[in-house]
């Protein structure tokens, strides 16, 4: 391009056969003298080089020759001086183009090179040409860089050396080399014709500002070098990195029309740098709620701490992070910091540590383990002052003074300097935690973060933990993890895939391998579905461990549709600081519909639904389980549920609303059914049939209620006469009330089709 062409501009100086009136011996400004009738300046008409030059001798140091002329200049125009000299006489003196730059008050700039490479002349008539490239950025071939600030210029030339020479100028030309530099033509703008150094220490903002202002839906370039930006920058305008910047740490990169990874890994000089920059951003506006990561691979040295980072406490907006894969290169970063203190608890301050010993070297986030502590309890906050901690979690030890372990986890994303977040969204993201960190750490509180379509390959503690509250509304949606334990005996592991402390999580499409535990799950209102998980190991008659637990003991939740393979579902009141049943509610408030439950290598009693009572007088009220396939492939599980009396048995006379019904059992010893149906045969003639149906019903219940008797034929007494009769029955005969009577008012026998249940309905 030509800018005096595509602009009109007027750049070329006044030919010496003008008149020498038009050429200043000062720096060409108004008023200043001129070479017109200066005895050491005259025109030559005829040259043997030259068809008219200026004959000059040289009587000054610095013997300056200037246009008066203002040849325009501004902001990405880049001009070539160009004078042939030769000398004629006398000393030989070097010749270097100059100007005087002036900006658009007419004053000075200093700033702006103003003279050019110096040529030295070595003989007499030798044509010599001397050249120089002036331009408003600092680019490799430009010698004389002025930046924005000039708005014209003066343009000749300097003699320098010894006096008396005579030298021979031809006419200075000028042109516009623009074209070699930048052409507008092309789809972009290069921060350096803006005024950008790159010299990593000058402060470029302005010019990149000016750059993005002129782009106008062009590219910015920022070309090679590395620039210092020292506040928030945004730009409106797609951008390129070909070299790099570096920024305060609290200061912001916006790339609003690339907004990706590979643009900022570009701008910052690697993926991490990158990554930390494009998402401390994603939190400051609103152009993008999205972050790709453009399906590149970037390594984690540390924790990345999101809300330090991004120098907020609170927010409420829809973030989403996706599309790559984030890798841990070990070191002492993700070494778990482990405080071993005494303590002590009350159940008056269920969710309270008083008197911590040490207290300020105990992390919040760190997980609490000791006696009476239960799975998955954190330490939500302390006073260091006052010596106690905040707990996510009553203890369910009562109360005194034990020692404790506090362990804090090192996580790839820690969120938990947040003290609100929401709908904050990861999807298509492999964490590849590789037995060195843990993967999500959540915030203190907030609702409806979500993982979907993700990785967690091989977490060394834990995959996602809720601390505190920010699982409130937890959505998992079709995600995989792989446990780092998978060649470990079950009852060695220690890994867990997630927790949530409180309610309507929503678990959907996931699949876990080979965790101590796949979830342990406070609050109600959650739904399990669709879900793969399962824990078992080569041992031959195994220990298997929960692979859910509901520590809420009416979890109001539903499980549907599950493949759950060798473990089981435990619901549990571990996270009451008062266990024992008071006023609260009991076990129950769940659907469990539609899953296949399976387990191998299991011993006898093995059962996939427990419920382990932490405290007297419980009971279930309102439990659903219809359904389900229950299947040990080798044939040896006595039961699909029990109890587990290791601290409390359950009150069976305060059963409530229990269906157990429609489910299929392959190798396992005892179908368990309520309401059950039954036959009794009754060969010999009595006057009670006594019903045995305990073992079938679930939990070793009583036989709380009949809810039909049909006989099928008629009964007959001991000639085999008809009776025409009805019984009465009994409920809760026998050794633990598991029989039913039926009473006759004289001795008969025959077949009854009896239907009892385990409960009450209501």
């Amino acid at each position: 391009m030509n800018k005096a062409i595509t602009q009109g501009l007027v750049l070329m100086p006044p030919a010496f056969s003008a008149g020498l009136a038009l050429w200043s011996r000062e720096d060409g400004l108004p008023g200043q003298g001129s070479y017109a009738g200066q005895p050491n300046a005259a025109y030559v008409p005829a040259d043997a080089d030259f068809a008219g030059c200026l004959e000059l001798q040289k009587i000054s140091a610095t013997q300056k020759l200037r246009c008066f002329q203002q040849i325009p200049f501004q902001p990405g125009l880049y001009l070539r001086i160009t004078a042939r000299v030769k000398a004629v006489s006398g000393a030989l003196p070097a010749v270097a183009i100059a100007a005087w730059a002036g900006d658009s008050s007419g004053a000075n700039v200093t700033t702006a090179d103003q003279v050019g490479p110096e040529v030295a002349l070595t003989s007499y008539g030798s044509v010599v040409t001397v050249t120089a490239i002036v331009g408003s950025g600092n680019r490799q071939g430009v010698d004389m860089s002025w930046g924005t600030a000039p708005a014209y210029g003066h343009f000749g030339l300097n003699l320098t050396g010894a006096n008396g020479g005579v030298v021979r100028i031809d006419d200075i030309t000028i042109e516009d080399v623009t074209s070699v530099f930048h052409a507008e033509m092309f789809n972009w703008v290069d921060v350096r014709d803006y005024g950008a150094v790159g010299d990593g220490v000058t402060d470029d903002r302005p010019a990149f500002d000016a750059a993005d202002s002129a782009a106008a839906g062009k590219t910015v370039v920022v070309s090679p070098g590395t620039y210092y930006l020292a506040s928030n920058m945004t730009f409106d305008n797609p951008v390129k990195f070909e070299g790099t910047i570096t920024m305060p740490a609290a200061a912001r990169l916006a790339c609003t029309r690339n907004y990706d990874l590979d643009t900022y890994a570009a701008a910052f000089g690697s993926e991490l740098a990158g990554f930390k920059r494009a998402l401390q951003v994603l939190f400051y506006y609103t152009d993008h709620v999205e972050l790709n990561l453009n399906g590149r691979r970037i390594e984690l040295t540390e924790p990345i701490d999101v809300a330090a980072l991004c120098g907020l406490t609170t927010f409420l907006q829809r973030r989403l992070v996706r599309n790559g894969q984030l890798t841990v290169a070990a070191g002492a970063a993700w070494t778990t910091a482990s405080v071993t203190a005494t303590a002590t608890y009350s159940t008056a301050q269920p969710t309270r540590l008083t008197a911590v010993a040490n207290v300020g070297t105990i992390e919040v986030g760190s997980r609490i383990s000791g006696s009476g502590v239960g799975r998955e309890v954190y330490v939500t906050g302390r006073n260091i002052g006052a010596g106690t901690l905040d707990i996510s979690a009553p203890l369910v030890g009562g109360s005194g003074t034990r020692p404790y372990t506090f362990d804090r986890y090192r996580y790839m994303l820690d969120f938990s300097g947040f003290a609100e977040l929401a709908k904050f969204e990861l999807s298509d993201i492999e964490f590849l935690c590789g037995g060195t960190a843990s993967g999500i750490l959540l915030s203190a509180t907030g609702n409806t973060f979500r993982v979907a379509d993700s990785v967690f390959n091989r977490p060394k503690d834990r995959g996602l933990t809720s601390f505190n509250q920010g699982c409130q509304g937890l959505l998992l949606d079709h995600c995989q993890f792989l446990s780092n334990e998978q060649d470990i005996r079950v009852q060695d592991r220690t890994t867990i895939m997630f927790n949530i402390n409180q309610n309507d999580s929503k678990i959907r499409n996931c699949r876990a391998v080979k965790f101590a535990t796949t979830a342990v799950m406070q609050g109600t209102g959650h739904m399990f579905v669709g879900n793969h998980f399962f824990q078992g190991d080569g041992e031959p008659s195994g220990v298997r461990r929960a692979g859910i637990v509901l520590t809420t003991p009416n979890s109001k939740s539903m499980i549907t549709g599950n493949y759950i393979d060798n473990c089981f579902v435990e619901l549990t009141n571990e996270h009451e600081a008062e266990p024992n049943f008071g006023s609260q509610f009991s076990f129950g408030g769940l659907t469990i519909t539609g899953n296949t439950f399976t387990a191998q290598g299991v011993g006898a009693s093995f059962s996939w639904l427990v419920v382990t009572p932490r405290g007297t007088g419980h009971f279930i009220s309102g439990l659903s389980v219809t359904g389900n396939v229950f299947r040990a492939r080798d044939g040896n599980a006595d039961r699909a549920e029990k109890v587990d009396t290791t601290y409390a048995t359950l009150n069976y006379f305060s059963f409530r609303n229990i269906v157990f019904e429609s489910n299929t059992y392959n190798g396992v010893t005892q179908v368990t059914s309520s309401p059950l149906h039954i036959q009794h045969n009754q060969a010999t003639a009595a006057d009670t049939w006594v019903v045995d149906g305990g073992a079938y019903l679930p939990f070793g219940a009583r036989a709380r209620n009949v809810t039909a008797v049909v006989l099928e034929g008629a009964p007959t007494n001991t000639a085999n006469a008809v009776q025409w009769a009805q019984p009465y029955a009994l409920v809760e005969q026998g050794t633990g009330g598991k029989l039913v009577h039926l009473k006759w008012p004289a001795a008969v026998k025959g077949i009854a089709q009896v239907t009892m249940r385990c409960d009450n309905p209501v």
